[in-house]
């Protein structure tokens, strides 16, 4: 009952029900072109660029954060990637190079500045990777049985490229429009929806296969209950991972101005357990890719060093998958955590933590906290990276052990976490109840758009 309550409570606040109803008629149109397909490309040419993809991990990846639109040759194909990759990219640009940390620093018309420089660098991403999707379109329909041999002269790569990076810009547009006039962060949103257009498929195939007298069948429905079990339990491990903090006591010192006490209050630095996000795995991915991509062209029987990662299932791929999330979550924690930075901010402004003296040994004391939690919390990423190898080894379909872990998972509730937490806001904001009757709904790092 209280739940159908908090729905017509939502629904009474006309902002929060006329920014529900632009989102979700901004994920529609979102929806609608990922089922536009490119000019000149046939039914035959969408099969068998559909079987490659579902053959290949990288292209596996890609499609799901496009929703599908990927394999489905439609103009939205190259998703909103090439914006996250820029994003990234002008986000270690501001941890090493001056020039950006001081526009960092200058506050809106920094972050302005920063945003065209991200633009720009998406435009140049897209016109690289438009045409390398087409080729790749190209000699997958060539190389395919009973499909027509597919031909691209130049100006037919020069027009479709425009039309592909013209489709990853309108996303981002799309994105930026949910976050002025929507609900929540409109590029996570995006990345969200994509993800999820997946699951009903996933679920619904694992669900036949698991029928008796299927093909191939395993443990029935019984098996079926468990694996909803399991994917229950992941995303509550998730949601721990996402959400977990440690609280350091921070105490400010009292002053007397006039008959008034000002300061003497006593707050707390939340240190995230996780405070490198989605971001590791990422890096990881990336790094693996390369052997796999080396593997492929030089091509060969399936032996040696390189092919050993080409199987995102076997146990060398997944081992140094592993270590590779660890460590770079203690890299990324270490240039985007800065211990210095924030005994100088807590110096500052007169507060210090009890029993800690201000300057050196408060860093000191924050590095040696970080250092800890970074551990557990690096080691229980890299165990969520690494599930969906552990669900397929039970006998879990690829599409459906996807949401098992990975970079999907967590992007999918770290971004339902943070809309909860605005639809929250608006609840407490007019004097409603919040969404959880014990304490608040805590999002992801304030900022972090994937």
């Amino acid at each position: 009952m209280s739940l159908v309550q908090t729905f017509k409570n939502i629904w009474t606040i006309e902002e929060l029900r006329k920014r529900i109803l632009v989102t979700l008629l901004l994920v529609l149109v979102y929806r609608l072109g990922c089922y536009v397909v490119l000019p000149g490309i046939s039914p035959s040419d969408i099969d068998a660029l559909a079987k490659f993809t579902n053959k290949s991990g990288l292209m596996q990846l890609l499609d799901m954060f496009s929703g599908g639109a990927f394999s489905q040759a439609s103009i939205f194909a190259l998703g909103i990637m090439p914006y996250i990759t820029a994003s990234i990219v002008v986000q270690l640009c501001g941890m090493i190079l001056p020039s950006f940390q001081k526009m960092q620093r200058e506050g809106e018309s920094g972050r302005q500045k920063l945003n065209q420089y991200t633009r720009y660098l998406t435009v140049l991403i897209l016109i690289l990777q438009a045409p390398a999707y087409l080729a790749n379109l190209q000699l997958q329909v060539n190389s395919a049985a009973n499909a027509h041999v597919m031909s691209h002269s130049l100006w037919t790569y020069f027009y479709l490229t425009i039309i592909l990076a013209a489709g990853s810009m309108f996303i981002m547009w799309l994105g930026e429009r949910i976050t002025d006039r929507g609900i929540g962060n409109g590029i996570s949103f995006i990345i969200l929806v994509g993800i999820i257009a997946r699951l009903p498929g996933a679920l619904f195939y694992e669900f036949t296969s698991r029928l008796p007298g299927t093909t191939g069948s395993q443990g029935g429905l019984v098996m079926f209950i468990v694996e909803i079990i399991l994917l229950f339990a992941v995303t509550v491990g998730a949601v721990l991972l996402v959400q977990g903090t440690r609280k350091v006591p921070v105490q400010y010192a009292k002053r007397i101005v006039g008959n008034r006490q000002y300061g003497g209050a006593r707050q707390y630095i939340p240190l995230k357990v996780n405070a490198a996000g989605v971001m590791p795995i990422i890096f990881a991915q990336a790094i693996m890719f390369i052997p796999m991509t080396l593997a492929g062209f030089r091509g060969g029987d399936g032996s040696g060093f390189l092919h050993a990662f080409t199987d995102i299932n076997s146990f060398w791929y997944n081992a140094v998958f592993f270590l590779l999330i660890v460590a770079f979550t203690y890299f990324y924690t270490a240039i985007t955590v800065r211990p210095t930075d924030m005994a100088e901010n807590l110096k500052r402004n007169n507060g210090f933590i009890p029993g800690v003296k201000p300057g050196k040994k408060t860093a000191e004391y924050l590095d040696a906290i970080m250092s800890r939690i970074t551990l557990p919390g690096s080691i229980f990423l890299g165990v969520v990276a690494i599930l969906p190898a552990f669900a397929r080894f039970f006998g879990i379909s690829q599409n459906f052990a996807q949401f098992f872990g990975g970079t999907s998972l967590l992007i999918l509730v770290g971004v339902v976490l943070d809309t909860l937490q605005q639809v929250e806001s608006h609840l407490m904001m007019h004097h409603y109840d919040g969404l959880m009757k014990d304490g608040k709904i805590k999002g992801r790092t304030t900022g972090q758009a994937y």
